[in-house]
């Protein structure tokens, strides 16, 4: 087992700062905009609303996602993420933190069919041997190939 952190250097490129589209899915809207600007590896962070979310979490003993769907009128707190290629098109990793309108938060790992509401976002472009996410058979989750 390794038991140092498994990093690749990367240069700023590109930063795009732009409005989230009303009613369409968050992540395949994410994704939509780097495959059409040509982006492969990207950070970035978002800010806004949602009027629908699927979200949910690992379980670690059985390797798959738990996730559940919730429709209400709902704030993004935080969401943070990373852009990078699975099979040759653009993937979305993202957590996100929401809260309720009577202020009760909860959040994990962000899912499509995640409606938007508004929502504005930052994304920095990252330029350098580019990464792609791989089973691990170690965990069971799609890393990267580091």
């Amino acid at each position: 087992m390794n038991d140092k952190i498994s990093c690749k250097e990367f240069k700023h490129g590109r930063i795009f700062t732009g409005r989230l589209p009303h009613g369409v899915d968050l992540v395949q809207s994410i994704e939509d905009f780097c495959r059409d600007a040509s982006i492969n590896m990207a950070t970035f962070s978002l800010i806004g609303a949602l009027s629908s979310v699927t979200i949910g979490s690992y379980d670690q003993t059985q390797q798959v996602y738990v996730s559940f769907s919730k429709h209400a009128d709902l704030e993004v707190l935080s969401c943070t993420g990373n852009i990078s290629i699975k099979d040759g098109s653009p993937m979305v990793h993202a957590h996100i933190v929401l809260a309720d309108i009577d202020g009760k938060t909860f959040g994990g790992h962000l899912f499509s069919e995640s409606i938007i509401f508004a929502g504005e976002i930052e994304i920095q472009e990252l330029s350098g041997e580019q990464l792609e996410r791989n089973h691990d058979t170690t965990t069971g989750l799609m890393l990267w190939n580091i």
